[in-house]
């Protein structure tokens, strides 16, 4: 009885071992050690990929959100959506600490500032989040590419060259830009003034570039300030979808058609009644959707190692086909496309699309 007594008590002590060695087996299960965190999200949990727009009330970021969320949630993962209640930096920073606490995969961003945001995003990108930048760029450091809309050249050319038809050929015209440190805004306002000093043009004076911060109010009395400074302007370029809309209610409500003329880039749904009343002969864009989506498969591009930012690299972007990265200065982009005008002819098809 004793020695089978000893055999049984042995077994037992046995079992009990190799259950304790298991249950620590079971808690570290496919995770890294315990306190050690997992960069760019945990390893088992579903991918995360955040986005950042410039501010709130915004319909234009609103659409190119949706075009992100709608890529991201068509590969399968979560999307977050962020936007500030103002376009700063500041408010951006605190956004992008949070989503690095949130260890999201990646980390799309519409800055508010190029450089002002540079700790943050390499903080980010430490952190082993992939940072890619869209329609407003971020410094090359900040980021590993940029989602580019357009050709600026061709943006800003081609808004000159409009504006100068619509007023005949000479007279004073301004620019309703969004922010002042807006990357995007500045680059195609760059391109205006170049445009301009071709000597066809000399007719042609820019009096104004004022700043309407992607703010409707701010953009109505920039507007107004604009008229009341310069009686004798001909024409206004809003290259910003908030302030080429709030341009057109004011030159509506003011009843000067005809007498002021206004171009720039716009959603159809915001600009259709100032088309068909002939308060705005045409303008441009590009689908926001289309950005917004491009930039939800260049992310997981880069998540997944598909490319790494580099000139040459290319990847399949769902709907939009194949997408080759190209030389932007210092850092590396994808180009959308060609901006688009609407005018009489076409925006009754398009103002319902967005």
């Amino acid at each position: 009885m004793k020695k089978f007594f000893g055999i049984f008590l042995t077994a037992v002590m046995l079992v009990a071992v190799l259950s304790a060695c298991g249950g620590k087996n079971d808690g570290n299960s496919g995770g890294q050690a315990s306190g050690s965190p997992a960069a760019g999200g945990d390893s088992g949990a579903k991918k995360k990929f955040a986005i950042i727009y410039k501010n709130t009330g915004n319909p234009y970021g609103e659409k190119e959100m949706e075009g992100y969320k709608n890529a991201i949630e068509e590969l399968g993962y979560e999307a977050i959506l962020k936007a500030p209640d103002q376009p700063t930096a500041e408010a951006q920073i605190t956004m992008i600490d949070e989503l690095i606490s949130q260890k999201v995969n990646a980390l799309a961003i519409v800055g508010n500032d190029p450089d002002a945001l540079q700790p943050a995003l390499e903080k980010a990108m430490n952190a082993g989040i992939k940072v890619l930048s869209l329609d407003s760029a971020v410094n090359a450091e900040s980021r590993m590419l940029h989602i580019n809309q357009a050709d600026p050249e061709r943006i800003g050319r081609t808004l000159v060259q409009g504006i100068v038809e619509m007023i005949g050929g000479s007279g004073e015209i301004a620019i309703l830009s969004a922010t002042s440190q807006a990357t995007n805004q500045n680059l195609w306002i760059d391109w205006m003034k170049k445009e301009l000093e071709d000597p066809k043009y000399a007719d042609v004076k820019l009096v104004k570039v004022a700043y309407g911060d992607d703010l409707r109010d701010k953009s109505v009395s920039e507007t107004e300030a604009l008229l009341k400074s310069y009686p004798n302007l001909k024409g206004i370029i809003s290259p910003t979808t908030v302030g080429v809309a709030a341009a057109g209610k004011v030159l509506t409500d003011k009843g000067l058609k005809g007498k002021v003329q206004l171009t720039g880039l716009g959603l159809p749904s915001e600009m259709a009644e100032y088309i068909q009343s002939g308060i705005c002969q045409w303008m441009y864009l590009w689908n926001p959707l289309d950005v917004g989506y491009l930039s939800g498969y260049a992310a997981d591009a880069l998540v997944n190692g598909t490319i790494t930012g580099a000139v040459g690299d290319k990847f399949t972007a769902g709907k939009l086909g194949e997408k080759e990265i190209i030389a932007d200065g210092d850092g590396t982009q994808v180009m959308l496309g060609d901006p688009f005008k609407f005018d009489a002819s076409n925006i009754a098809e398009w103002k319902d699309v967005y």
